[in-house]
């Protein structure tokens, strides 16, 4: 089933839940186990309502800026825009050695890197789950999902796209009742050290809609990057088009 894209999230799963606040974070969360992710090991990290997991410092912004940024700040965007959970939807995160969760992500890595040995010992899960946009004047939200994992050696970032409804708040040019235009979604990699970072294909483009359709790894809808030190795998050269909702192909 499609579903079974997303690894179980929400209050049953435990997670901690983010406070309802325009631009809110989580708090600071210290990490049982490190995270290496280019080439440094982050004990830190807080999760971010507008969609970035950064690490050692916040993320407010909500605008975002093109990658590689020149200001240190390290950072996986699995979809950085003006989320705005007061006005609709829920952000949950959790660290976990769950032995049920580790052993689906062990197989997902083992199936779309079998050169890599890997079984993973830790998983940090975060979860925006139909997130609204500033400005909303609709009940659009977007559904997505970051795992971190690691064998405290290899780490890996798997990102999830169930469903995308909306790209861009108004405070980024817009529009309140579509939710597209302006500036839109950023998806992606900042390392911190101004040269190491990673654009997925059709960022802060109208085409950023489309990534519940696009991959990496043959999977519509999920990315998956070693990160320890940064690889990219199997990327396709095409940006993906956008097709016009109105149109009816017979």
């Amino acid at each position: 089933p499609a579903a079974s894209l997303l690894y179980p999230y929400g209050l049953d799963q435990a997670d901690h839940k983010n406070p309802k606040l325009d631009d809110g974070t989580s708090e600071k969360i210290s990490l049982t186990v490190p995270f290496t992710f280019y080439g440094k090991k982050h004990q830190n990290l807080y999760v971010n309502n507008n969609g970035v997991i950064s690490f050692d410092s916040r993320v407010k912004q909500y605008t975002p800026d093109p990658l590689p940024l020149a200001d240190g700040r390290s950072f996986v965007a699995p979809y950085w825009g003006d989320v705005d959970n007061v006005r609709g939807g829920d952000i949950f995160y959790r660290e976990t050695t769950d032995p049920a969760l580790l052993a689906r992500i062990t197989k997902n890595i083992n199936q779309y890197f079998p050169k890599i040995p890997y079984t993973a010992k830790w998983a940090f899960v975060a979860t925006w789950d139909h997130v609204a946009y500033y400005g909303s004047t609709t009940n659009k939200g977007n559904t997505f999902q970051a795992t971190l994992t690691t064998d405290t050696e290899t780490s890996f970032i798997i990102l999830n796209y169930w469903d995308i409804q909306w790209t861009t708040g108004t405070a980024s040019g817009g529009d309140p009742e579509t939710g597209l235009g302006g500036t839109p979604a950023h998806a992606g990699f900042n390392s911190g050290d101004e040269t190491n970072f990673y654009n997925i294909p059709s960022s802060q483009t109208e085409a950023i809609i489309n990534i519940t359709k696009t991959s990496n790894v043959n999977v519509p809808g999920r990315w998956v990057f070693q990160v320890d030190n940064f690889k990219v795998t199997g990327v396709p050269t095409e940006v993906p088009k956008v097709a016009n909702s109105n149109n009816c192909f017979l």
